[in-house]
């Protein structure tokens, strides 16, 4: 199977999976976090599918321009445009036309809450944003960049995307160790967050290699078996994946010189 093919089928199977979950209205983990947390319900969009809370980590200020790679029903993007105000503006990108729908659903009911017309959503895929370059003061995501055939490509847009000397803040899984062969197959762990991960080194690499400076590790937490919740696809899993993986934010800034 040639890249082009490959990156083609997962993005299809990402779709399919991501989808469905927009039509049904329920999370991968019937109303917690992928890595186990529990889920907050203090935006339109939460679906509880999120490892981490990039946006509490990222200090945005009032009339920012930030961008969401892979916003789903958009939670973070609403909590995000209310830190950057009418001034501001709060960008989600998403490939996925059921979950575009149903952000843009939300949108309507934020806006009526709020009083707050600043959030746009964008289809596209992550490796190849729909951004111009240096739009955005701030990038965030949030469970989504191990979704990804290429996670370098999605680095390197994202700095592309970036301002000088801004900032990208991710919460995402990564791997401790490497999963047996036959789950890094499995196309339901896949889409759960887990066997698309990168190894953490190989994750922290291609930030760097994307031409971040200055990255720091925020929070670290061991991801277990045992917090997956109903989900069937990771209880079967089971002792397999206990302690293989961790949920982390990252920070990293684009250089003012860059």
């Amino acid at each position: 199977m040639t890249v082009n093919k490959k990156h083609t089928t997962t993005h299809l199977l990402v779709k399919r999976a991501y989808g469905e979950v927009a039509r049904n209205s329920t999370s991968c983990c019937s109303g917690s976090s992928c890595c186990g947390g529990a889920a907050t319900s203090a935006s339109e969009g939460d679906m509880g599918l999120s490892c981490g809370d990039p946006v509490a980590f990222s200090k945005l200020k009032k009339g920012m321009t930030v961008v969401d790679l892979g916003s789903g029903a958009g939670k973070d993007v609403f909590i995000a445009a209310e830190k950057v105000g009418h001034k501001g503006l709060s960008i989600g990108v998403d490939m996925t036309p059921d979950m575009l729908k149903l952000a843009a659903k939300n949108a309507g009911k934020f806006a009526l809450r709020t009083g707050l017309k600043n959030v746009e959503f964008r289809k596209g895929v992550i490796e190849k944003l729909p951004v111009k370059n240096g739009e955005a003061d701030m990038i965030i995501s949030n469970c989504v960049i191990n979704l990804s055939p290429d996670k370098p490509a999605v680095f390197r847009e994202a700095f592309r995307a970036l301002k000088p000397g801004g900032s990208i803040v991710v919460s995402d899984i990564v791997l401790n160790r490497e999963l047996p062969p036959a789950l890094k197959k499995h196309a339901g762990l896949y889409a759960s967050c887990v066997a698309g991960a990168l190894i953490r080194r190989d994750y922290l690499g291609a930030i760097k290699a994307a031409g971040f400076a200055w990255i720091k590790l925020l929070s670290d937490r061991l991801y277990s078996a045992s917090g997956t919740c109903s989900d069937p696809i990771t209880e079967k899993a089971g002792k397999a994946l206990d302690g293989a993986a961790s949920s982390i934010t990252v920070l990293a800034k684009k250089p003012k010189t860059a």
